[in-house]
């Protein structure tokens, strides 16, 4: 029997990736730093582990997962979150001769993580982008009234949610409310603020190593939280030929291999989807996409194995996703 190790198991994201190989008859080992996690209680999970925290001992979280790659053969390894991508994808040269790693070069996840350079680089690729002011020093400050008029939105290169965005409305605010994000995050990024009625896009896919897509999927975002710019709390398929085109055009122009999502915004006055970010890993929506057709989860592992399938574009269009515990329910609070 197959079998995989995937971590983070405290995750939604990681819960589908466990019901998805669980149900095609893969024994799946779940890690997690904690007792407490979701998907160490899904009846797909055939082994639970407890392992050293990775973001507050990453050399024992490392020394526990050499161990156990080498004490158990797994034929597939796939990390959910971000800091434990980063940090094997660091370490891709000591764990590949262990296990399949099919994730991007740690290189490649850091450029994109950086808003500030994806930005530039998709400009470059004829990409829409939000008008945007790279600040290099902060007496730069004085010159974004004269490029752009408010409202603003300060955005940190890295990171990942909603995480240290702030929201100006008027000039004499922008000052401060830099300075707030700046002493966490060096350096933002300031954008012109996309008007609240455009709509928000991902366009998730799967790469190979030459490039070709093996996988593609749109949805539209319903609902967030926090409402003025978070993780989605409601989502739908959909056909959007203009995202899918300027998401794949991107990645393959990075020569990406794996799973990414890019992330766009529609600008309701040209129309124009606008690049917000790209997620270098599994997304926080991924089950919307399995129940609609497209078993990334699935689908990547067939991939890492080496066979050969043709690529899965169609799905169910209308197809929706709840997030409902605590992500929904705060969205209608607020």
């Amino acid at each position: 029997m197959p079998r995989v190790f995937i971590t983070d198991g405290h995750w939604r994201k990681t819960l589908a990736v466990v019901r998805s190989l669980g149900r095609r008859g893969l024994e799946v080992t779940v890690g997690e730093s904690s007792r407490v996690a979701t998907s160490l209680f899904s009846k797909y999970s055939s082994r639970r582990v407890v392992y050293p925290s990775v973001r507050r001992h990453p050399e024992a979280f490392l020394a526990f997962l050499h161990q156990e790659l080498t004490e158990r053969t797994y034929d597939l390894l796939l990390p959910m979150e971000e800091e434990t991508l980063l940090l094997l994808a660091r370490h891709k040269d000591e764990l590949t001769p262990l296990t399949r790693l099919p994730i991007p070069s740690y290189q490649d996840i850091q450029k994109v993580r950086d808003k500030g350079w994806l930005l530039r680089y998709a400009s470059q690729q004829g990409i829409p982008i939000p008008q945007t002011f790279w600040i290099e020093e902060r007496k730069d400050l004085k010159a974004v009234a004269d490029t752009m008029p408010p409202p603003w939105v300060i955005k940190p290169r890295i990171s990942s949610g909603s995480f240290g965005i702030a929201y100006v409305e008027r000039e004499a605010d922008l000052p401060t409310a830099y300075e707030e994000v700046h002493r966490r995050f060096p350096y933002p990024l300031i954008q012109e603020r996309i008007p609240s009625a455009g709509e928000a896009f991902g366009c998730s896919a799967l790469l190979d190593h030459g490039g070709q897509v093996k996988a593609c999927f749109v949805h539209r975002r319903l609902r967030d939280y926090p409402v003025r710019g978070g993780p989605s709390t409601l989502r739908e398929s959909v056909r959007h030929p203009q995202i899918e085109e300027l998401g794949l055009r991107l990645l393959r122009s990075l020569q990406w291999y794996g799973v990414a999502m890019v992330e766009f915004k529609v600008d309701p006055r040209d129309n124009k989807p606008k690049l917000m970010e790209i997620n270098p890993r599994f997304w926080g929506s991924l089950a919307l996409a399995i129940h609609a057709g497209v078993d990334f989860p699935y689908l990547l592992y067939k991939m890492a194995m080496g066979e050969e399938f043709e690529p899965v574009l169609d799905y169910e269009v209308g197809a929706r996703c709840r997030w409902l515990l605590p992500g929904d329910i705060l969205h209608f609070l607020t």
